[in-house]
């Protein structure tokens, strides 16, 4: 009976329990930030356990973290969450690339950056973007604070084994459209529930010609769509990306021996099936409040169909009938998990180059992690930024989310290459528009979005 690469990884990891009923799984990478593992390890603390797998658990600090002047952290909760990890991590003998440290950045950046993310793994962590380490070929999600516990104690997870969906992605992309565009204009045509339940398989010629970051930035919004799990299976490309990273198997031929088994066998296996051909395919706008209000960029905006189109308009202050062209963009966003890699920046870098952004528009240029902050800057990729206006800050989730300092004002039309444009996600009364890198350095340079297609090359 033909099997997809999920039930494959999946089979691998139940220690107990019947199909169809909880099942407890092993998890072989246990990641950690600052905002969801301090009562987990109270929990530890009261109940006088340890973490069972220190070697399995890696923890940084990123929600937080200001982006400028790093060290002073003003906001109480913030700084004694950031204080407790520390100590939690020296108490219980956690690796932690804590402030300022070479290592750290996004805790779904650094995983893949320094070879802890894996093909074949389960991977968990207390947040819901975990899904992005699933572009390497593992089982990868996001998990409540009581889980968070549950795994630092015993290096398992209870969890129902979820239905299988291929999404079946083919041709090639126009220029001027990107990854974020492919997984945008998924959400927008088949809702933000329509993964609900299911574990989604990214495959096809379109997949298998990205790069590693291409495909994250895919996994990372399949949460969006309401899939619990986005993957993709392993290939050269895979394996050439974790190769010589400082947490890869030190005998990295052994191990590609054995990833190499994690792969669908037909689409037959899988429950159910979708496709996407992006020969077509336009560069894609938010113009509401959930990623699936997104529409092609010259498209209009949809009628209203029912009462959450309307709060949505009203929130967002736009209208029925009108365009991406026409939003007032006053502050664009370069940074989050889902485009803060070093590829994301020199796509920006590469539009901005030459160019100054609008009058009175803010930017900020948050880097995904200290390793990517170094390298754009020796590649001159932050003179770039700054001759063209933009301010050049240290890494961390900044106004990916209003957790910290970085916060886009009230009423503002907000360009972000972030993974989420919910009422107050980037502030209170901000208004996100989720895009590409490449099409939000345009609308920081025009103050409003255009149609990259239709530039000259």
């Amino acid at each position: 009976m033909s099997k997809t690469m999920f039930d494959k990884i999946w089979d691998k990891h139940v220690i107990t329990g019947k199909p169809g009923e909880p099942q407890l799984i092993y998890v072989d990478l246990h990641l950690l930030h600052e905002v969801t593992s301090p009562q987990a390890f109270e929990g530890l603390r009261e109940n006088h356990r340890k973490v069972r797998r220190t070697d399995k658990t890696f923890a940084t600090m990123d929600h937080n973290v200001p982006t400028v002047d790093i060290f002073n952290i003003q906001d109480e909760i913030a700084r004694k969450q950031i204080d407790t990890l520390q100590k939690n991590a020296k108490e219980f003998g956690v690796r932690l690339a804590g402030m300022g440290d070479e290592d750290q950045g996004i805790i779904h950046v650094i995983g893949p950056q320094l070879g802890l993310t894996q093909p074949g793994m389960v991977i968990v962590c207390g947040d819901s973007h975990t899904a992005t380490h699933g572009a390497f070929g593992s089982i990868a999600f996001g998990i409540g604070t009581s889980e968070v516990e549950h795994v630092l104690a015993t290096q398992t997870i209870w969890q129902t084994k979820p239905k299988t969906m291929g999404i079946h992605v083919h041709g090639k992309l126009p220029r001027g459209v990107y990854a974020k565009d492919i997984i945008m204009g998924i959400i927008a045509r088949e809702g933000v529930a329509f993964g609900t339940g299911y574990a989604a398989e990214f495959y096809g010629d379109t997949i298998a010609n990205m790069s590693m970051e291409e495909r994250m930035t895919l996994c990372n919004m399949a949460i969006e769509g309401g899939a619990k799990v986005g993957t993709i299976r392993p290939d050269q490309t895979t394996f050439d990306y974790v190769r010589g990273r400082k947490y890869a198997p030190k005998n990295i031929d052994k191990a590609i021996a054995y990833w190499q088994q994690f792969k669908t066998d037909d689409e037959a296996a899988f429950d159910k099936v979708i496709d996407f051909d992006v020969n077509d395919l336009a560069p894609y706008v938010t113009w509401g409040t959930n990623p699936g209000m997104a529409v092609p960029v010259d498209q209009r905006f949809p009628e209203i169909k029912d009462e959450d189109d309307r709060k949505a308009y009203d929130y967002i202050g736009l209208k029925p009938g009108e365009k991406a062209t026409e939003i007032p963009i006053k502050w664009a966003f370069f940074g989050s998990c889902t485009n803060g890699r070093l590829s994301d920046l020199k796509i920006a870098a590469q539009i901005l180059k030459g160019h100054h952004i609008a009058e009175g528009l803010t930017a900020w240029v948050v880097p995904g992690s200290r390793t990517i902050k170094e390298k754009a800057e020796e590649i001159g990729l932050d003179k770039i930024f700054k001759d063209a206006g933009c301010e050049w800050r240290e890494p961390g989730c900044s106004a990916c989310l209003g957790m910290n300092p970085d916060h886009v004002p009230a009423g503002i039309h907000c360009a972000s290459t972030s993974n989420r444009n919910f009422e107050g996600r980037q502030g209170a009364g901000s208004r996100t528009h989720l895009a590409s890198p490449a099409m939000v350095a345009a609308a920081a340079i025009h103050g409003h979005f255009i149609d990259l297609r239709k530039q000259e090359a």
